[in-house]
């Protein structure tokens, strides 16, 4: 491995309190609030590799075990971190990982078994691990999804050893609903937050019925629930939040929910008058993620150690009352729904 510069390998990082799932049938149990890392990688403005690492640090310091990334993050730079960071800590760490997007090859050679065998054998490698404990489709065609040869290939690898489990990172429920019937599926990741509801009624008493973990991402709607954001905040010319906020380069869905910029603030504001004491507008949208028995865990992303621990906290804070659950229902179904965009 090429020297990133890191500290030289240190005790393991002390866990702090967190509650933990089980993370579908796996037998696995991990904090609850995860770390997405797709801010380690790229797309969402510059991230030097030293706070990249003391983000890490300041995740598993708080009680996170899951990390999630992806081939594709950073062309691999978040799974080099991450591995690197297991490399320096011996941190047991459960890390969930994603294929399907990097090129080479490309679509749609990458849904080969060929293609499939690559990009997984080189997760290892950036990984620095013998197995990876998850392996999941990245928002790969419906296609694809439906056809399900790409599947049989991930069970081969899995026979193998390279593969402890697989999942499918998924853009709409059509989509989460045909992987249900895949032999052997581990996990789902879908979007779900204040802002994207349908996954209450259409997925969680299936996936909850098959065993099958879900991954919640965005639930901060790409930090449109984290408060602080304006009509005038602007965004690096590098960060997705300014080149795909309608969809310019990927699903829109990934960028704010779907929600146009200025609907989103607007709807995020008037949240803010219904947060119970000593809540913020975070601790409020990842707390009613945690509500629901179905999810597995949540893996809200942060680009430097100060969110990472904040998002952290949510484990501990009280569950929302019933009455404000059902205001935030019908907050959804009458003031956000309407103005949804892309797969869903």
């Amino acid at each position: 491995m090429a020297d990133r510069g890191l500290a030289s390998p240190g005790p393991k990082p002390t866990l702090g309190p967190m509650n933990s799932r089980l993370f579908g049938r796996t037998g696995r149990r991990v904090g609850e609030v995860g770390l997405g890392t797709w801010q380690l990688g790229a797309g969402w403005g510059d991230v030097p590799d030293e706070t990249a690492m003391a983000t890490l640090r300041a995740a598993t310091a708080a009680g996170t075990t899951l990390l999630d990334t992806a081939d594709v993050y950073g062309m691999g730079r978040s799974e080099t971190l991450i591995g690197d960071f297991l490399h320096e800590t011996g941190a047991e760490l459960y890390v969930a990982t994603k294929l399907g997007r990097f090129s080479p090859p490309g679509w749609p050679q990458n849904f080969t078994r060929e293609g499939v065998r690559g990009h997984i054998e080189a997760s290892l490698r950036r990984l620095q691990v013998d197995a990876l404990d998850l392996a999941q489709l990245h928002c790969v065609p419906t296609a694809v999804l439906r056809e399900g040869a790409i599947f049989a290939h991930l069970r081969e690898l899995k026979r193998e050893g390279k593969i402890r489990d697989f999942g499918a990172s998924v853009e709409s429920m059509e989509e989460a609903l045909i992987c249900l019937q895949q032999d052997g599926l581990a996990a789902l990741q879908i979007i779900f937050n204040l802002f994207r509801q349908k996954p209450i009624t259409t997925l969680f008493a299936a996936a909850q019925k098959q065993q099958v973990a879900l991954l919640v991402r965005l639930p901060l709607a790409s930090g449109l629930l984290g408060g602080k954001m304006t009509a005038a905040t602007t965004f690096p010319a590098d960060d997705h939040r300014n080149f795909n906020r309608d969809g310019q380069q990927f699903n829109v869905g990934e960028t704010f929910a779907g929600l146009p910029f200025g609907k989103g603030i607007e709807l995020a504001d008037a949240l803010k008058a219904w947060l119970p004491p000593g809540f913020s507008l975070a601790d409020l949208a990842l707390r009613w993620c945690l509500d629901f028995p179905a999810v597995t865990a949540i893996i809200p992303g942060a680009r430097n150690p100060a969110q990472a621990a904040a998002n952290a906290r949510a484990s501990a804070l009280p569950p929302l009352s019933p009455q404000l659950h059902a205001q935030l229902a019908a907050f959804y179904t009458q003031q956000v729904a309407p103005h949804i965009r892309g797969p869903y």
